[in-house]
């Protein structure tokens, strides 16, 4: 999975409602002309996804909190961080239907660049897989299954149909280099909330655990974030020079990332 997170675009943290389980994820393209650009050039897909965050939130209309998609996927296999994992999205037509999928847009669209790469494809499965490991179900839909609208487009539904298939040439976990171990990327705060359970939890458990800041009582829920949890997060950001409130024991990107979870 080739993943660019928010933090690396310069983006704070998403400001949308969680929404921490849904019934699956639904697939959108743009609507409007899409510029072949981003078939040679990996920064003009970078500028598309910010200029469409931008747009979102000068929408006062729709009064947008963030970009409307938890993920995009560019021509180049790119998975992109929009409004991430455990947020609502804001892209599938009303509050009922938003709660129901989350949303992957892939950077295509009516006019211009309209077919999605293979590489699109494999990212949109990453995003799908993704999202699935944390709390999202089976179901793929296209953004015009329930609501009346052309997306994702003639070339991506057709693709939805057939069950969205990755693409021959994608995987789903490529072979990290040797010696460099393929690490869990940040959750989302969402996944930090006493009597969350996941297999993510257990393995920084673990980790906090190798690095000497283990603050638990016992070992017996280590899946399920607690208070154990909480020191123990706490004594990390301390050992890493963190002080005062940021030291408070909840993760950020930066912390996280040092920490170096294995992926699960």
């Amino acid at each position: 999975m080739k993943l660019v997170t928010r933090e690396q675009l310069g983006w704070p943290a998403s400001a949308a409602p969680d929404q921490l389980s849904t019934k699956g994820v639904k697939v959108h393209y743009e609507g409007t002309p899409v510029s072949a650009r981003l078939l040679t050039d990996h920064t003009a897909c970078i500028a598309e996804w910010k200029a469409l965050r931008k747009s979102h939130l000068a929408n006062t209309k729709e009064g947008y909190s963030d970009v409307a998609y938890n993920y995009a996927a560019c021509p180049h296999g790119y998975l992109l961080e929009g409004r991430g994992i455990g947020k609502r999205t804001g892209a599938n037509g009303n509050q009922d239907l938003n709660k129901g999928h989350y949303a992957i847009v892939g950077l295509v669209g009516s006019d211009g660049l309209t077919e999605p790469t293979d590489e699109m494809l494999g990212a949109i499965r990453d995003g799908i897989e993704l999202l699935r490991q944390h709390g999202a179900g089976d179901e793929i839909r296209g953004h015009r299954d329930g609501y009346a609208t052309a997306c994702p487009g003639g070339p991506l539904y057709a693709w939805v149909k057939k069950g969205a298939p990755r693409p021959g040439g994608t995987t789903a976990q490529p072979t990290p280099p040797a010696g460099k171990p393929k690490y869990e990327p940040f959750p989302g705060a969402a996944m930090f909330r006493a009597g969350r359970r996941s297999p993510v939890i257990a393995a920084m458990h673990k980790r906090l655990v190798a690095e000497g800041c283990g603050r638990y009582q016992s070992d017996a829920h280590a899946d399920t974030w607690g208070s154990g949890d909480e020191r123990s997060y706490a004594a990390w950001q301390r050992k890493l020079g963190y002080a005062g409130t940021d030291a408070d024991g909840t993760p950020g990107p930066t912390s996280w990332n040092k920490l170096h979870v294995p992926n699960t």
